[in-house]
């Protein structure tokens, strides 16, 4: 697991990586920028409607509507921290993880044989799919994370964990193993697979850093792939001519 992280990490010296780095970014904070927009508008509106309701005017109608708009202001921080990886990891892997594949088997893996070229619908299917089940159970379970302070720590990290590994690894293998024995492969290395997406979960919770986390991830898992493979593992299937 240390070399496979330590591998993935130097993959961000490769410009192709780089490149990949700042598109995953553009595109993360063009979602997150529409999604505080649309928030914005959201609050101010709420806002209004509240001071009518109540009939505050005045001082104390401004007074509301600032209370309204700094309880927003940090809710939107804290929603942004907790969604971001799954925003960032839903666009990386829905377009680009083909690329960095193929960056990181030309560096470290030269000799394999071709892999199974991904259709653009399933790669985005893919990502949609990360997407969907890391935000909207994280959204599911914010209550938790709000009531039970205490423990959320340790459900976050290891609902996440679990997701993560489980989602990027079968995005991973199915490159290169028979699509009928991904879920197998992974069942059969449940551990490894649960441990190496709890690595991805907390390098995603380091502020500003998780903007080139989906990246590492994916080469990370890779790293860690191939090395079940290599054990025999996994069957390799060659792309069809």
């Amino acid at each position: 697991m240390v070399s496979a992280l330590s591998k993935a990490f130097g993959q961000l010296s490769d410009p192709a990586s780089r490149r990949l780095i700042w598109l995953t970014l553009g595109m993360s904070a063009g979602v997150l920028m529409l999604v505080w927009g649309l928030a914005a508008w959201g609050l101010s509106a709420g806002a209004a409607g509240l001071q009518a309701w109540l009939g505050a005017e005045g001082f104390w109608g401004g007074l509301l509507d600032w209370l309204v708009g700094l309880g927003g202001f940090f809710a939107l921080l804290v929603a942004s921290a907790i969604f971001f990886p799954g925003v960032a990891s839903g666009i990386m892997s829905g377009l680009f993880i083909d690329k960095v594949c193929q960056a990181v088997e030309a560096r470290h893996y030269p000799n394999l044989p071709p892999a199974r070229e991904q259709p653009l619908n399933e790669a985005i299917g893919d990502g949609a799919k990360l997407l969907a089940v890391t935000v909207g159970l994280n959204l599911l379970l914010l209550p938790l994370y709000i009531l039970a302070a205490p423990i959320a720590p340790f459900v976050f990290f290891g609902v996440n964990g679990y997701l993560l590994g489980r989602e990027y690894f079968e995005m991973i293998a199915v490159r290169r193993t028979a699509s009928n024995r991904v879920r197998d492969l992974r069942r059969q290395n449940g551990g490894k697979v649960f441990f190496a997406g709890l690595v991805i979960a907390l390098l995603m919770w380091i502020p500003v850093f998780n903007v080139i986390v989906p990246l590492v991830a994916a080469a990370f898992m890779l790293h860690v792939f191939e090395g079940l493979r290599t054990k025999g593992a996994a069957t390799s299937v060659p792309s069809p001519a």
